[in-house]
Order: C-alpha cells, then structure tokens, then sequence
C-alpha cells in the first residue's frame, strides 16, 4: 500500500547553477555541470524514500534564447549525462520518460535518447525529463488533439498531456529562492504542493529532498474542501 506521507509523484525546477558558479567565480558550465551531479544524486535519494516518479525541468522552451555558447554546453552536458548514466539507470530500474518537444534537438543527441527510452522500458520507477518545454504549449497541443477527437474536457485533455502516464504531481519544488513556476507543469500543479527553498540546485542533496517530504507529510491537502 502507497504511504500517503511519502510523495509518488515530484517535480523539481532545477534553478540556480548560474548563481551557484557565479558565487564561486566559474563558468557558468561548471554550475551545470554541478547540475547535473545533483540530478544523480537526487534520483538516488527518491530510490531510498520510495518515491515512484521525479520530473525535472532540465531545457525549456524558452531556454534557446540563451546565449550560443551555454547553449553549446547544456547540449554536451546531456549527451555526457546520458553517456554516463544510461547502464546505471537500466541496471536500477529507472525508466526514462520524456516530455516536451525533445526531437526538435540535434540529431546525434535524438538518437541518445531514443536508445535510452528503449533500453530503459522495462524501469519500476521513473524519471521524466523535460526537455524544450513548455507548460503552455503542452496545454494547446493537447486541447487541439482533445478537440480532433470531437470533445474538449478536462478529460480528454488530460488524456492528451505529454505526463498523462504519470501519477498525480504531488510535490513541485523549486530551488534557488525563485518564486514562481516558469511556464512548468501549469495543468499538472493544480493541486499540487509547493516548496520553495533559497538552496542553490548544485547544493541539492538528499538532506533537502527528505526535508521537502517531510514538510509535504505535515500539510493537510484539502483539494478544495474542507
């Protein structure tokens, strides 16, 4: 039986590795390449808590507005991170899941993903990355296939959503100290709990996901009741 203290169901809005290099007087890819070592760490602190499924906000769609050169080095920090934990994630039963409009990337670093979709299948938990993202483009994307159906409701919109095959969001943290959700998982968050904390993403940890569950265990969720 599910714990109803423990979240099934966390997305993280991974903010901060600019600060966090810039605090430090690096490049900027070094805080995400710091990034990248909290995001494994984090899947190994959701195995020892029991929580079924994490999201992160890894590449938005707004994010291509960046400069060419982070750009550059966001697209070379994935393929190293799939590179270097693809035989790890199979080995732990973690499948991939991802959502956005990733085949819009390269092709070298499509194919990446797609060998890591397939060999990854078979995972008990998951992982659900987003990649060139969008909240509100999920949104329209599945009303309009909602509405070829021949009916738009909440329903079928939801049928639609790109996290249809995930449990419920429970938890939505963001880190940084940033208040806001940055065109993430809108539809998703609606009853959602929110945790914001002023802890750099690079500095994130297993001490700071066991305290974000433990915070999520005292609130009352009402769903708008009573």
């Amino acid at each position: 039986m599910t714990d109803p203290a423990v979240p099934r169901h966390i997305a993280i809005i991974m903010d901060g590795n600019g600060r966090w290099a810039k605090k430090r007087h690096l490049p900027r890819a070094l805080g995400h390449r710091e990034g990248g070592e909290a995001v494994r760490r984090t899947v190994d602190a959701c195995g020892k808590l029991g929580i079924e499924c994490l999201t992160i906000y890894a590449f938005s769609s707004e994010n291509w507005k960046r400069e060419e050169e982070e750009i550059a080095d966001l697209m070379k920090l994935m393929r190293h991170f799939i590179d270097a934990n693809l035989d790890r994630m199979v080995a732990e039963g973690i499948r991939l899941k991802l959502i956005g409009d990733w085949r819009k990337f390269e092709p070298d670093i499509v194919a990446k993903l797609d060998l890591a979709l397939e060999r990854t299948a078979g995972g008990t938990r998951t992982l659900a990355v987003a990649l060139n993202y969008g909240a509100q483009q999920e949104i329209a994307r599945a009303a309009a296939a909602a509405a070829a159906e021949g009916e738009v409701t909440m329903a079928t919109i939801e049928a639609h959503l790109d996290t249809a095959d995930l449990p419920p969001l429970d938890l939505l943290i963001r880190t940084s100290g940033e208040v806001r959700l940055s065109n993430f998982l809108l539809w998703q968050a609606a009853y959602a709990e929110m945790l914001f904390t002023d802890v750099l993403w690079p500095d994130f940890g297993e001490e700071h996901l066991t305290a974000a569950c433990e915070e999520f265990a005292r609130r009352e969720r009402r769903y708008g009741g009573r």
